[in-house]
C-alpha cells in the first residue's frame, strides 16, 4: 500500500500542505508589500511634498504620525477582531481601507487633506499589521515559521528598498502625487489573490461578543497621549494648562479603559490575562524601542540627507539600503536558524545590543560626517532590528493559546506601534525645537532676520536658498537629527533588559499548544469554516 502524499496527510490531520501555505502566503506577503511601499516610499518624498503645500515640521512630522495613530489605536481591535470574525474578509477588508487612503492622498490639496488621507490609510496598514501575522500563525506552527520568516523578511526588505528609492524616482519624474497611488495595483491584485488562495482550517465555534465601549476608550486614550506628545514643545508649552489637561485626560482614559477591560468588558478588546505570561509582558514592553528604530530611523534619516546633506529624494532612498540590506540578513538568518535550532533568546539579545550600538553611533553624526561611516552605522542598526522585530512576536506566540493568538500577536504589534508613533512625535517635537534655536542664532550670527529667510520652523527648500542661509539650516538639521538618534539610547536599554528576562521556551511543533490539543482530543468542539 503507498503512502500518502503530502499533502494529503496536512489536509488529514487538519493542516495546511507547504503548497497550500506558500500559495496563501502570496496574497498576504503581496498585501503587506502594498502597505509597506505606501509607508516607505513617503519618507524621502516627504520634504518636497510638505513644501509644495506650505506645510511645516509640525505638519511634516503628522503626515507621519497621523497614519502610525490610527495604525497604533485600531491594531489591537483588528487583533481582538481575528479571534472572532473570518480573518480572509477582515484581511480584504483592510486591503480595501487602505486603497481608499491611498487615492484620496493622492488627490490632496492642502496638509489637513493630506492627514487625513494617511489616517485612513493607518487605518488599513493596522489591520494588514495585526492580520497578516495572526493568518500565518492560523497556518503554521511555532518551530516551522522560521522555515516561512526568510520570505516575510524578504518583503519587508524590498518593500523597505524599493519604497525610498521608488518615491525619490516618482517625485524627481512623475510628481509626488504618485507616490501615493503607486500602491493601488498592488493592493488589487492581493486583494483577489487572497480571494482565490486563502482557505483557513476551520476553528471552534465561539459566541461573538464585541467590546465598542473598551474599543472606543482605547482608540480615544492613545489619540491624546499622542496627541499630546505631539504637539507639546510646539504649539503650546510642556507646563502649560493644555499640556496638563491632555496628559491627564489621556491617563483617565486609559486608566478607564484598564478598568473596564479587567472588570467589566465580557470579551476585552486586550484581555489582560495575556499579561500573566512573563514573556508577553517583556516582549510587548520591548517592541517600544523596536518601534523607535524602526519609524523613527526612515523618517529622520531621510531628513538628514536631504535637509543636512542636500541630497536629492532618490539618493537619500538609495542611502537607505544600508539599513534595509542589514535588516534582511538578520531577519532571514535568524528565522533559518530558530527555524533549525528551536533557539531563539540568543537572537533578541544580540539583537538589541546591535540596536543600542547603532542608535548610539548615528547619535555622533553631523552635517559632514563621512557618508560610508553613517552607513555602517545605519547598517548596525538594520541588523540589530532584523533580529529581534518578528523573533519577538514568534516568542510571544509560542506561549500564546490558539484562541487568543489574534490578541496576543495584536498586542505586540500595537505596543510596537506605540513606540514608534509616541517616538516619531515626540522627536519631531524636539527635532522642530532644536531646529528651530539653532536656525535662529545662526540667522542672527550672519545678521540676517527672519523675513529674509523664511520661518524657522517651516521644512525649508535648500535649493532656493543662499549659500551661507542654505549652510545655517544644514547645521541645524544635521546637529538636531543626531540628538535625537541619542536621545532614543536609553529606550533601547530598556529593552535590553526587558529581554534578558525573557524565559526561553522551546518552540512547539503544534499550531495549537499542548493543553489545546489534549482537549480537542478529549471532546471534538463544533466548528466553522473560514473560506
Amino acid at each position: 500500500m503507498s503512502s500518502p502524499s503530502p499533502a494529503a496527510t496536512a489536509e488529514e490531520s487538519g493542516q495546511m500542505s507547504h503548497r497550500q501555505i506558500l500559495q496563501a502566503l502570496s496574497g498576504l506577503l503581496l498585501a503587506m508589500f502594498a502597505a509597506m511601499v505606501a509607508s516607505t516610499i513617503v519618507n524621502t518624498a516627504l520634504p518636497p511634498i510638505v513644501a509644495d503645500l506650505g506645510g511645516s515640521q509640525t505638519g511634516y512630522t503628522w503626515v507621519v504620525v497621523g497614519t502610525l495613530l490610527a495604525m497604533t489605536a485600531t491594531t489591537p481591535i483588528w487583533g481582538k477582531l481575528a479571534d472572532l470574525f473570518n480573518q480572509k474578509i477582515l484581511t480584504q477588508t483592510a486591503l480595501s481601507i487602505f486603497a481608499l487612503g491611498s487615492l484620496i492622498a493622492g488627490f490632496s490639496t492642502s496638509m489637513e487633506m493630506l492627514i487625513g488621507a494617511r489616517v485612513i490609510q493607518g487605518l488599513g496598514i493596522g489591520g494588514l499589521t495585526a492580520l497578516v501575522q495572526v493568518v500565518i500563525a492560523s497556518m503554521v506552527s511555532p518551530r516551522e515559521r522560521g522555515r516561512y520568516a526568510g520570505y516575510m523578511g524578504s518583503v519587508f526588505a524590498v518593500a523597505t528598498v524599493s519604497g525610498p528609492l521608488v518615491g525619490g524616482l516618482v517625485v524627481d519624474t512623475l510628481g509626488w502625487r504618485w507616490c501615493f497611488w503607486v500602491s493601488l495595483p498592488f493592493a488589487v491584485a492581493a486583494w483577489f489573490l487572497l480571494q482565490k488562495t486563502l482557505k483557513l482550517p476551520p476553528r471552534a465555534r465561539k459566541d461573538v461578543t464585541i467590546d465598542y465601549v473598551g474599543s472606543l476608550l482605547l482608540m480615544l486614550g492613545v489619540s491624546l497621549l499622542l496627541v499630546w506628545v505631539s504637539l507639546a514643545g510646539n504649539q503650546f508649552a510642556w507646563t502649560s494648562f493644555t499640556s496638563y489637561m491632555l496628559l491627564v485626560s489621556s491617563v483617565a482614559v486609559l486608566a478607564f479603559a484598564t478598568w473596564w477591560e479587567a472588570k467589566v468588558a465580557v470579551d476585552p478588546v486586550i484581555p489582560l490575562r495575556l499579561f500573566r505570561d512573563r514573556t508577553t509582558t517583556l516582549a510587548t514592553l520591548a517592541s517600544i524601542t523596536v518601534g523607535v528604530a524602526m519609524f523613527g530611523s526612515g523618517v529622520y534619516l531621510s531628513q538628514y540627507f536631504q535637509l543636512s546633506r542636500g541630497m536629492t529624494p532618490t539618493r537619500a532612498g538609495l542611502m537607505s539600503i544600508c539599513m534595509v540590506a542589514g535588516t534582511l540578513v538578520a531577519g532571514i538568518l535568524s528565522g533559518k536558524l530558530i527555524s533549525d535550532t528551536g533557539k531563539w533568546k540568543r537572537y533578541l539579545v544580540g539583537g538589541s545590543l546591535l540596536v543600542i550600538v547603532g542608535l548610539g553611533l548615528l547619535g555622533t553624526i553631523d552635517r559632514e560626517t563621512h557618508l560610508v561611516q553613517v552607513g555602517l552605522f545605519m547598517a548596525v542598526l538594520g541588523v540589530g532590528v532584523g533580529a529581534i522585530q518578528q523573533n519577538l512576536v514568534l516568542a510571544v506566540q509560542n506561549n500564546t493559546a490558539f484562541s487568543d493568538m489574534g490578541a496576543a500577536s495584536a498586542l505586540v504589534a500595537f505596543f510596537r506601534s506605540i513606540g514608534g508613533s509616541a517616538g516619531v512625535a515626540a522627536l519631531g517635537a524636539v527635532l522642530a525645537h532644536q531646529v528651530s534655536d539653532s536656525v535662529t542664532a545662526g540667522l542672527r550670527a550672519l545678521g540676517v532676520g527672519m523675513t529674509g529667510s523664511g520661518d524657522s520652523h517651516s521644512v525649508p527648500n535648500l535649493a532656493e536658498l543662499p549659500e551661507p542661509i542654505r549652510l545655517v539650516f544644514e547645521n541645524a538639521y544635521g546637529d538636531a537629527i543626531a540628538m535625537i538618534f541619542a536621545l532614543t539610547v536609553p529606550f533601547a536599554l530598556f529593552s535590553f533588559v526587558c529581554i534578558l528576562f525573557i524565559k526561553e521556551v522551546p518552540l512547539r511543533r503544534t499550531v495549537q499548544r499542548a493543553d489545546e490539543v489534549k482537549q480537542a482530543v478529549a471532546g471534538t468542539p463544533t466548528t466553522v469554516g473560514q473560506q
